[in-house]
């Protein structure tokens, strides 16, 4: 395979942003991957069909992380790094397949569309705090809840009657559903008369005002940030403190929870050793390690592009890798603990039920009622979470801000105008979330990314070492980094991790469609529009560019799959690349093919 430039292909030549900027310090990028870990829907997605995960399920983590994990990080920051562009120019490596780049940049954009709601449920918590009795305790809950209704609570689950439970047509049990105080304060604002997690789908559509309110708070914090730290530098200390406050509430809401009743007994069930978790992670941690880290991993790929050339991606890529460990750990302890909590409230053992309806969002503030001082636990647990949610929220709209203004020369003199654009459509867009049919069901549009998130990784493995090819991209590995790119590695990816993503994109798909089945007809039509049909984005610009290219078609296709201006930005760096690489494959790659195609 030769190279091309974009004056042999007759295309406008690729133009490099040169005001885009650098991170402040080096470990700015480490973070900002710490950021993406916090990524709470997948962790959520994965305890909803993973129950009681313990630490001996995260055991096959670990061996994903040698296979794979580590060795695919390490190809996207590669791309990201030796382009110094986003995830849309990075594919100069294959321009066919550039329509990857747009893909994950609509997927990023379809995931804003409904992550604010991981904003907004703890800043209605954080709001509702400053009262001097917490709505949701069990001596707040009796001034709007209407303890005559069936529903009994943990509050009031002494009652005689009570929820029961049909198992047959003659049949009914005495068990018992308890709800928590907190959840049904946060169902009070919409019209969700549910048992479980899905709401009737014959009520009609109802906007709660309450809830436009809250992401009208969060987008203009969202708005408030960018304003003030658009700059990289600027961004990457922001970044970098919020990561570390995220953390270190985290640290001290786990402490904290020790105390509660129960959570001992919570923490040793999750770190007891069992067969069963082991079998079960080796399906939950696939998710973790596949989802977290943005749409296809793009964030990763732009968020290395302002490291510096010679940034040590390999080892940046190892810490990465044990810290979003480390971080579901710690999520994972903190809702164990909660589970023993409520385990703790029943009646019996055996004729009543805790409805711990999305445990570490909405029944957590509930358990939180009950320690001293509630309203400042309150605030510190659920203002960690918040942050958590605009780190995320932030740096994926920061790195499609880049990617964009990386392929669209004429957008970098609109900026400020672009920015704040997409902010404002974003939160226009958010609005359907604030629905009683939206809050319900915005879980649908996470499972779907599974399969399409595998369904790109498979995609880049292919871009990159089959097509550019395996010895061209060890080679740029080492003139890059100054080490090699082992190839058992290279052997892996390339024959063992797609077999890998292939299990998971079947997977996905068996998942996305138990999920949908549950849903109203309006997700599976947004689940089309943003998740389906970006999809094909690929082909439709791979086409576009052998369109664009001369010859016949078979030779349009090969070089549309050709590198095109794929050196470093950097004329110092690209100056050396060319001496490293030889003339043949750069300094004379316009004469190269200018004489094939005659």
């Amino acid at each position: 395979m030769v190279y091309e430039t974009s004056y042999a292909t007759g295309q406008k030549p690729f133009s490099p942003d040169l005001d885009r900027g650098k991170w402040e310090k080096p470990t700015d990028f480490v973070y900002a991957c710490f950021g993406l870990a916090l990524k709470m829907d997948i962790f959520v997605a994965s305890y909803w069909y993973f129950f009681d995960l313990g630490i001996f399920g995260m055991l096959p983590y670990y061996m994903y992380m040698v296979i794979f994990l580590v060795p695919i990080l390490v190809i996207h920051s590669f791309m990201g790094q030796f382009s110094s562009s986003g995830f849309i120019s990075a594919f100069r490596v294959s321009p066919f397949f550039k329509g990857m780049g747009y893909v994950s940049t609509l997927l990023t954009i379809s995931m804003l569309i409904y992550y604010g709601i991981f904003a907004a449920v703890p800043l209605l918590f954080i709001i509702n705090s400053i009262r001097p009795t917490l709505p949701w305790s069990c001596e707040g809950i009796k001034s709007w809840h209407n303890e005559s209704s069936d529903q009994l609570t943990i509050c009031n689950h002494t009652k005689a009657d009570g929820d029961l439970i049909n198992f047959s047509d003659n049949e009914t049990s005495d068990f018992k559903l308890l709800h928590v105080p907190s959840v049904l304060y946060f169902q009070n604002h919409f019209s969700l008369n549910e048992v479980y997690r899905f709401a009737d789908l014959g009520q009609d559509y109802e906007l709660s005002w309450h809830f436009v309110g809250l992401f009208i708070v969060v987008w203009s914090i969202i708005g408030f940030i960018f304003y003030k730290f658009s700059e990289t530098a600027k961004f990457g200390w922001l970044l970098r403190h919020m990561v570390l406050v995220t953390l270190a509430l985290l640290g001290v809401c786990f402490v904290r929870f020790l105390f509660l009743p129960g959570s001992i007994g919570g923490l040793m069930n999750y770190l007891t050793p069992r067969l069963d978790d082991l079998i079960m992670g080796s399906g939950s941690t696939f998710i973790m390690v596949l989802q977290a880290f943005g749409a296809g991993w793009g964030s990763v790929m732009a968020l290395s592009s302002f490291n510096g050339f010679k940034a040590n991606i390999m080892s940046y890529c190892w810490i990465i890798s044990f810290g979003q460990i480390l971080i579901y750990i710690f999520f994972g302890l903190v809702t164990f603990m909660l589970e023993r909590y409520y385990e703790e409230q029943r009646t019996d053992s055996f004729n009543s039920h805790v409805l711990t309806h999305w445990l570490l969002f909405l029944s957590s503030a509930s358990a939180l009622a009950s320690l001293e001082w509630p309203n400042m636990w309150t605030v510190i647990y659920y203002t960690m979470l918040l942050l958590a949610s605009l780190i995320v929220m932030t740096t994926q709209i920061f790195t499609v801000l880049a990617s964009v203004f990386d392929e669209f020369e004429g957008l970098r003199k609109h900026k400020q105008q672009v920015t704040f654009g997409l902010i404002a459509g974003l939160a226009l867009c958010s609005f359907f979330f604030c629905t009683n049919h939206g809050i319900a069901y915005f879980s649908a549009l996470a499972m779907d990314a599974i399969w399409s998130h595998s369904l790109l990784h498979l995609l880049l493995l292919l871009v990159v070492l089959w097509i550019y090819g395996r010895e061209r991209f060890q080679r740029d590995i080492e003139f890059m980094l100054g080490q090699p790119f082992a190839s058992w590695k290279v052997f892996i990816l390339r024959f063992i991790a797609p077999l890998i993503l292939i299990l998971s994109l079947l997977m996905g798909l068996v998942v996305a469609i138990m999920e949908h089945s549950f849903f109203s007809f309006i997700v599976l039509v947004l689940s089309v529009f943003l998740v389906v049909l970006p999809l094909l984005a690929i082909p439709g610009y791979g086409l576009y560019h052998m369109y664009q290219s001369t010859g016949g078609c078979w030779e349009r296709f090969r070089r549309s799959c050709r590198p095109t201006d794929w050196y470093p930005v950097d004329m110092e760096h690209r100056q050396q690349y060319e001496e490293a690489v030889g003339n043949t494959d750069v300094t004379h790659q316009l004469f190269e093919v200018t004489e094939e195609v005659n």
